[in-house]
């Protein structure tokens, strides 16, 4: 029998100041994100837990990883997002759609990270 799997399995957002990306999330999300070195591609990994909802993820740094604002956008589960959105205001990120309606799926905001990529809020 195939196991079924959900489609995404991993997520990388792109900096390009690996300090200021890393402080922004960390201050956002009151998560502590761990630094790995891989030579040319330094990152910085999100915790996580195996067996729990969800994916993994990182910020990237590395030549070809280049933040963007119309590209894929990644959403982050948060129980309050209007106190998340003032977290991101307040650590120089930008509040693009405030808390949205999306009727039986819950609520849903957008913001721009200290990086310039668009990211997603989503919460029930």
């Amino acid at each position: 029998m195939e196991m079924k799997l959900n489609p995404v399995v991993w997520f990388e957002i792109p900096v390009v100041d690996m300090e200021r990306g890393r402080a922004f999330y960390e201050s956002v999300f009151d998560r502590k994100l761990t630094i790995v070195d891989m030579g040319s591609r330094q990152m910085a990994m999100f915790p996580m837990e195996m067996g729990v909802p969800g994916v993994g993820g990182a910020l990237v740094q590395e030549e070809h990883f280049v933040p963007s604002y119309a590209g894929t956008i990644v959403y982050f589960s948060v129980t309050d997002i209007t106190n998340t959105l003032n977290k991101v205001v307040a650590n120089k990120g930008k509040e693009l759609i405030p808390k949205t309606s999306i009727g039986e799926y819950g609520y849903c905001a957008y913001f721009e990270d200290s990086e310039g990529n668009r990211i997603g809020l989503h919460t029930m």
